[in-house]
């Protein structure tokens, strides 16, 4: 990798000099300073902060929702049980950014969908920063919502009370009622008429953390966190067992032994590191039920808080679309990715063979992720796990400083013009890396750029600067075009 990458502090912030004659290029190139200041810190601090909305059925959550972000978004409809999905918005508030989640009812002891839609607004909770919780103060508390109160508590997240259907100095006293529910003051609000709002999203911000939260890595000098993600039954607990050198968790040829995440604390080449066996992946979350439903929802979480993610392929069937599923949910969470192969040890020659077709087509997009070819029940190759894990950690932390990246991108610009469209042909201007865990970088063009020019830039920023084991994000800024001074 080029020597002039920084992958130790790797926190994608720029220097004082190097900021300012970032910004100088901007101005000469006719962007508003502001416009670039906007697009760095947008794609710089990565995902924003989130804000979950619960409470049982028909309290008004979609009603606040479309009241927060200012628009008709969410379908409301006055009986209970029309949101079934979380559903994720953007929202603003006081120049704050922050993204709102709109839950189902939550509801104690239902079944069939009704329980998979308290399940989304559980995993909804879990992921979020911090909480609204909405009450329909015209009602009271009910024994639902003290329900909801127990699983805030057990969350242990930041939560604003809403003291909904307020619409007038008479519903002030029932507000007040809800303090007995012990989650502090109730702050009255009429979603329908936006009452109370802005004294109740000044409250959500000061729940909100300023950036948000890096839910992967613990304190400095802490563990690395290593999720084991796959379909079921492909040797993720016989993997953890056998770095582990002894039976940790339970291993049985029944799919699905393993429900929830489990942590163990292993030491390898020296280093300790936080291994984290998940239940094994069935098929689309929607669509399962039950235990598996559960299971997946606990699996998906803990991916979120991994640094890396090591995919279990079972090399003795044929790669699935369950299996892409899988690899795309740990690239869009933005993690170190490892690809182990398992049961490699099993292969005859024309299973190695055909197995080699479908790795360069059905996982073509994650071509860049370091793989090992191990089995876990003899231990084949398990001495090339970390070192893997280590190349896919360096990539995911890599930062570019932003005058290597600006001579590299002049280089691709002169050498590779984006494709005339229209009469007129888009040019990349400059750029920077605005974050890392994972790169982040921010194009601003003179034009839109097409998204086949994209995945070129990407494909030789990999070549030029490495970028092994992680996914890559880029944005572009266009130049808005500005009338004639009269």
């Amino acid at each position: 990798m080029n020597d002039q990458i920084d992958s130790g502090e790797a926190n994608g912030e720029l220097g004082d000099a190097e900021y300012a004659e970032f910004m100088e290029i901007a101005a000469h190139e006719g962007f508003d300073p502001e416009e670039v200041e906007g697009a760095i810190d947008e794609a710089g601090h990565g995902p924003l902060p989130i804000l979950a909305v619960v409470g049982r059925p028909n309290v008004g959550k979609s009603t606040l929702v479309n009241r927060i972000i200012g628009r008709r978004e969410a379908v409301v409809e006055d009986k209970p049980g029309v949101t079934r999905d979380r559903v994720t918005y953007e929202a603003e508030w006081a120049g704050r950014r922050f993204k709102i989640v709109d839950t189902g009812g939550w509801e104690q002891d239902v079944l069939g969908i009704d329980a998979s839609v308290a399940a989304q607004a559980e995993y909804a909770i879990e992921a979020a920063d911090a909480v609204v919780f909405v009450v329909d103060s015209t009602v009271g508390a009910t024994d639902t919502d003290e329900a909801v109160v127990r699983l805030l508590r057990k969350a242990g997240k930041p939560v604003v009370l809403c003291a909904n259907k307020v619409d007038g100095l008479s519903g002030e006293a029932d507000a007040t009622a809800l303090w007995s529910l012990g989650l502090g003051e109730p702050h009255p609000v009429s979603s329908l008429h936006g009452r109370g709002t802005g004294d109740m999203l000044d409250a959500v911000l000061e729940a909100l953390p300023d950036a948000p939260a890096q839910t992967f890595g613990l304190a400095v000098g802490g563990p690395r966190r290593i999720a084991l993600i796959g379909r079921p039954n492909v040797g993720k607990s016989s993997l953890l067992n056998r770095v582990a050198k002894e039976d940790r968790v339970v291993v049985n040829e029944v799919a699905g032994t393993t429900r929830d995440p489990v942590d163990e604390l292993i030491e390898l080449g020296g280093t300790v590191w936080k291994f984290i066996d998940t239940a094994g992946i069935r098929r689309r979350v929607h669509l399962q039920a039950g235990a598996d439903y559960y299971a997946s929802l606990r699996t998906a979480a803990a991916v979120e808080k991994a640094e890396v993610a090591v995919i279990l392929i079972d090399t003795t069937e044929s790669i699935s679309v369950q299996d892409q599923r899988i690899v795309t949910m740990a690239v869009e969470a933005g993690r170190a990715i490892v690809i182990a192969y398992n049961k490699w040890d099993t292969l005859d020659e024309d299973r190695r063979y055909y197995l080699e077709r479908e790795i360069e087509t059905e996982l073509a997009q994650v071509a860049w992720a370091p793989r090992v070819n191990v089995s876990a029940l003899t231990g084949r190759h398990m001495e090339k796990l970390v070192p893997a894990i280590e190349t896919a950690l360096a990539g995911w932390e890599t930062r570019v400083p932003t005058g290597r990246l600006n001579a590299f991108l002049g280089e691709l610009v002169a050498g590779h013009p984006h494709p005339v469209r229209g009469g007129k042909q888009p040019r990349i201007l400059f750029g920077t890396q605005a974050g890392a865990k994972p790169p982040r970088f921010v194009l601003f063009a003179s034009g839109f750029i097409e998204a086949g020019y994209r995945r070129f830039v990407e494909r030789r920023l990999r070549e030029e600067f490495g970028f092994a084991g992680t996914p890559i994000h880029i944005s572009v800024r266009v130049r808005e075009k500005r009338g004639r001074k009269k």
